[in-house]
């Protein structure tokens, strides 16, 4: 199992990291080091599964109908960490990409360091404040100005569901926790793997945090994951969240183990297992299989998770860069993604849907509908969540210590849920 660094190597690479930047960026000749393209752009991303590279080549081909150059810098693994880990090599030798795949608090963290093109020249003539969602506009800025560009809401906490398989063991699809071990019970008497669960720790930690949604409800997962409220993190309810998913453990065949997500879902497809804790980017690998999400394949809420929505928004931010030229291509760039046209054709491939509510979702499928209306609702009714496993919702330091909390308590042989809330809030205070 591939697993993340422990919270004091990750928080000494980072500052070491930020030393080497911080010099870098007291020269100007280092940021003008990188050769004038002339209207390219090179993106660095981790889109690498099949429906995910459908939804880069919609970007490529957007830009190279304008005359932009598109030079691809695609680095595998489904979490981001190997793409995290070459652009910081790239930036601390002053050659970093023209932009690349950023979310959440990295933005934060890159804003700091000097490192991002203000976008607010595109921005305001634009008027992106009143395109976006609050929610949405907040992430893409640091300290009031804009640094990224959205290209898509991802909901997070989505069940996909092989209906034959249900059908077969008897089973019915499920709308809560206890209506889910029922279930899985059921798959598991009739031979069925229950659920399909790829060996990254973010994986696992994707379904960790739908069962945190459904135990503790939106308020107080953001008080947990969010403001990091001690209380919460090592409370009673935080031992029932891990009680709930240790529970889930014996429903995940071995068979399923050192996987990609993608391959996960194709398990599904094909009738390997019944069910998939997954974002919504589960449902372009569907697509791309031949399979009509919320037909072939069911999506609902994660089980005891309705009327909330976990958010993941991809977005790009674009690195400083002397050449004239170079800025033309990352504004058109960062205008191109905020198209009408674009959002479309983008998040029809991606599974995700637009962050413009203005786009029409005619020719979306059910499933890209249902998030739309419930993203809508989850602004309105204050149930918006950010996705823990996505990045979304703390720095990368807390991050790193609760996914080492959850992944080590998941693989214990000697799981103790009340010891797991204990360890969590320890760990979350030491790296906070």
């Amino acid at each position: 199992m591939i697993k993340k660094s422990p919270v004091g190597t990750v928080r000494k690479l980072t500052l070491s990291f930020t030393a080497a930047l911080v010099v870098s960026c007291l020269s100007p000749a280092v940021l003008s080091a990188e050769t004038d393209t002339g209207g390219e752009v090179e993106v660095l991303h981790w889109w690498t599964a099949k429906g995910e590279m459908n939804a880069a080549d919609v970007l490529q081909h957007s830009l190279e109908q304008q005359g932009i150059g598109w030079k691809n810098f695609a680095i595998a693994g489904g979490g981001g960490e190997s793409a995290m880990t070459v652009l910081k090599s790239r930036a601390v030798s002053g050659n970093p990409p023209s932009a690349a795949q950023l979310k959440g608090d990295d933005l934060q963290e890159w804003g700091m360091l000097g490192f991002l093109t203000n976008l607010n020249k595109v921005a305001d003539a634009e008027h992106w404040d009143q395109l976006l969602p609050p929610v949405i506009s907040r992430i893409m800025k640091y300290q009031g100005h804009y640094v990224a560009v959205p290209v898509n809401i991802h909901r997070v906490n989505w069940l996909w569901v092989n209906p034959n398989l249900m059908q077969q063991a008897g089973a019915t699809v499920p709308d809560s926790l206890d209506a889910f071990f029922v279930a899985a019970e059921k798959l598991k008497a009739a031979g069925i793997v229950p659920v399909a669960l790829g060996s990254d720790p973010w994986q696992e930690v994707t379904l960790f945090e739908s069962i945190a949604l459904a135990v503790l409800g939106p308020v107080d997962y953001r008080r947990a994951f969010v403001e990091l409220d001690m209380s919460q993190l090592g409370g009673d309810k935080m031992v029932e969240v891990f009680r709930r998913f240790i529970a889930m453990r014996q429903y995940i065949d071995v068979k399923t183990k050192a996987m990609e997500w993608s391959d996960a879902s194709a398990m599904v497809v094909h009738g390997e297992a019944a069910m998939q804790f997954m974002g919504d980017w589960a449902k372009g690998e569907l697509t791309a299989m031949g399979k009509l999400p919320g037909q072939d394949i069911l999506c609902i809420p994660a089980p005891g998770t309705q009327g909330y929505f976990t958010y993941n928004i991809d977005s790009f931010a674009f690195f400083k860069n002397n050449s004239a030229k170079h800025l033309k291509a990352q504004e058109m760039m960062a205008h191109t993604i905020l198209t009408p046209d674009f959002q479309r054709q983008f998040n029809l491939a991606k599974g995700s849907i637009p962050v413009r509510h203005d786009v029409s979702l005619a020719g979306f499928d059910p499933c890209s509908r249902a998030s739309a209306e419930a993203f809508k609702n989850s602004e309105v009714h204050n149930t918006l969540v950010p996705s823990l496993s996505q990045g979304l919702a703390t720095s990368s330091y807390v991050q790193a210590a609760i996914f080492d909390v959850v992944t080590d308590f998941f693989h214990s042989k000697n799981a103790d849920p009340e010891q797991a809330a204990h360890r969590l809030a320890r760990a979350v205070k030491s790296a906070r």
